[in-house]
């Protein structure tokens, strides 16, 4: 397998971001679990940015921090988390930081990178977004860091894939919520390595759903994206990525889940778990209870994030 991260990038990333980020719980789900499966959470909802994007960002940061880079601008596309993530990372090092976020990004989520002193620029999509951001940064307006196709992103993100086999040695799947691909890139890339039995199942939504169309075309797949609850994981692709040949060589099944899974997914975890999560995060679950996914022995589900408007999540939930 040639990706053009390693495991010891993975490896180098634990060791950058470990003083700090503690490691995140793996819970055994009773509401999840069968008779014949025990399905483990991977609580990536309790971050110091409630998202697992804090992994990528930071280990991103501390990078571009430690290269010599210490006075130049960073800059970055996203649909809330990976901002958020930036934000919080960029404030530690003290580095300037521009977000690109659309317009119809969550309130929760630009209300928190706003108050970690990121400069916000509005767009009208996602995809503007990311187009504005990279003409930004071409154009000298600092350093841009993918929100998913940035090595050190991914590099982070797989740091979720070492923690996994420390905690569950014995896992036949781990199931991954995929927007632009880098945390299942991650995690892949460092299970591959070091469990090679055990699968990686992505899961895309219905309404965004860029990987499922661009593999069965055999190359990158433009696709028309509509609004979805799991909001991180919908847009198109970065023509540049690299997440999709990687996702080609590391990821075993990709299923797609509508929009009555992820509600249905996201109030059980609420009420089941006791856990707040936002749609994205609700993706694993839903694969799970739809039946797209079926378990192993051992399985374990990313909880990917926690940032949900509670206007969003009370609708949800009545």
């Amino acid at each position: 397998m040639t990706t053009p991260i390693a495991l010891a990038d993975i490896a180098a990333a634990a060791e950058r971001i470990a003083d700090t980020l503690e490691r995140t719980p793996l819970r055994l789900s009773e509401w999840l679990s069968t008779a014949d499966s025990n399905v483990f959470c991977k609580l990536e909802c309790v971050q110091p940015t409630s998202s697992y994007k804090i992994r990528g960002g930071l280990n991103a940061v501390i990078r571009a921090s430690d290269d010599g880079s210490a006075d130049e601008q960073l800059v970055t596309a996203s649909a809330g988390n990976h901002g958020r993530a930036m934000a919080y990372a960029a404030n530690i090092y003290q580095l300037p930081l521009v977000v690109f976020v659309p317009a119809d990004a969550p309130r929760a989520k630009v209300d928190a990178i706003r108050r970690l002193g990121a400069d916000l620029r509005p767009c009208a999509s996602y995809d503007d977004a990311e187009r504005q951001a990279k003409a930004f940064a071409r154009a000298g307006g600092g350093r841009f860091i993918s929100p998913y196709s940035h090595p050190d992103v991914i590099a982070g993100a797989g740091t979720v894939g070492v923690e996994l086999v420390a905690q569950q040695p014995a896992l036949d799947a781990v199931v991954v919520p995929i927007g632009g691909g880098g945390l299942v890139s991650g995690i892949g890339i460092a299970l591959k390595a070091l469990s090679p039995s055990t699968r990686i199942i992505g899961v895309e939504v219905a309404a965004s759903s860029p990987f499922t169309k661009s593999l069965a075309a055999g190359h990158l797949v433009r696709i028309e994206v509509q609004p979805s609850l799991a909001d991180g994981l919908t847009g198109n692709l970065d023509p540049e990525t690299v997440t999709l040949d990687i996702v080609r060589q590391v990821v075993d099944e990709i299923v797609v889940v509508d929009e009555s899974d992820l509600r249905a997914a996201l109030a059980g975890v609420v009420t089941h778990e006791h856990l707040v999560i936002e749609g994205a995060a609700a993706a694993g679950p839903a694969a799970l209870l739809s039946g797209k996914v079926k378990p192993g022995a051992n399985v374990a589900v990313v909880l990917t994030g926690a940032n949900v408007d509670p206007d969003v999540l009370a609708t949800v939930l009545r």
